[in-house]
């Protein structure tokens, strides 16, 4: 770490960090390990935007050294959690939203499966893109993320215990969908790179969709696929180890809460979270 910090506070325990500065879509740090086979980054955006301090936190997951995992409500007595409090009571390294949710509090907009618990049974037609993961047969890999306009996307699916399905963002190999609109908010997101990596993404500043995925690309990750999980106040990202403890929240979201004044997570009913071995 270099003398000279850039100091700020990580929403919304309160914990205050440092990291060196970084000029470009650079680490303002090396990955650090968090677990076996999960690490964490902290990146700028190359262009600083109106709201915010423009930084992307990137969680790095190798689902062959380390467990994915689905944490939901309606499998839990219905009870929604922060991703502080979900990583708190499912001892997991890392969570962020599962997706968005109907006005039940409980249901994915997408297709959304857990072992033998489907949660929602209905396939979103305007919903692109599905990650999978816990595989139910030897020799494929750990966690897929599909295009679900290919072919044998829908099969490849049934080969694992976790399927949930979400809005596209970056499709086949790291083709930016999104075409420029007006609408921007705090963002998380999951994806893949090419090495198989699941990532969770993360950024408080408001960006449209096409300059977060511009964004994501212009880090040098090989991201492939990704979707977007949530936006606002809801979006939320939280690191838990016996030595860090970062619980990340949206705010900024157009026609919504179009301000950076949020300073807390929102409880949510779906997760995706990891585990160490």
């Amino acid at each position: 770490m270099t003398k000279r910090l850039i100091h700020f506070t990580l929403i919304v325990v309160g914990l205050f960090v440092s990291f060196p500065p970084a000029a470009t879509s650079q680490p303002r740090e090396q990955w650090k390990i968090l677990a076996r086979g999960i690490e964490y980054g902290v990146f700028n955006v190359r262009q600083l935007p109106d709201v915010g301090n423009g930084i992307i936190h990137i969680v790095r997951i190798d689902p062959a050294q380390a467990k994915l995992k689905l944490a939901l409500a309606s499998e839990h007595n219905k009870q929604s959690r922060s991703t502080a409090q979900w990583c708190k009571d499912f001892n997991l390294v890392a969570a962020i939203n599962a997706g968005m949710f109907y006005k039940d509090y409980l249901t994915n907009v997408g297709y959304l499966r857990n072992r033998s618990h489907i949660q929602n049974k209905r396939w979103n037609n305007k919903y692109k893109s599905a990650l999978a993961f816990g595989p139910r047969k030897a020799g494929i890999p750990k966690a897929i993320m599909v295009d679900l306009d290919t072919p044998d996307s829908m099969k490849r699916l049934e080969d694992y215990d976790a399927v949930v399905q979400n809005l596209r963002l970056i499709k086949g190999n790291g083709v930016n969908v999104w075409s420029r609109v007006d609408k921007s908010w705090s963002e998380s997101a999951v994806g893949m790179d090419r090495e198989g990596r699941v990532i969770f993404v993360f950024c408080r500043s408001p960006l449209t969709m096409r300059d977060f995925n511009e964004a994501v690309r212009s880090l040098g990750l090989g991201v492939v696929r990704l979707m977007h999980m949530e936006g606002g106040p809801l979006a939320s990202l939280s690191i838990r180890t016996k030595d860090i403890a970062i619980n990340l929240a949206g705010s900024y979201e157009t026609n919504f809460r179009p301000d950076d004044t949020n300073m807390h997570q929102w409880p949510i009913p779906n997760v995706i979270g990891v585990q160490g071995f």
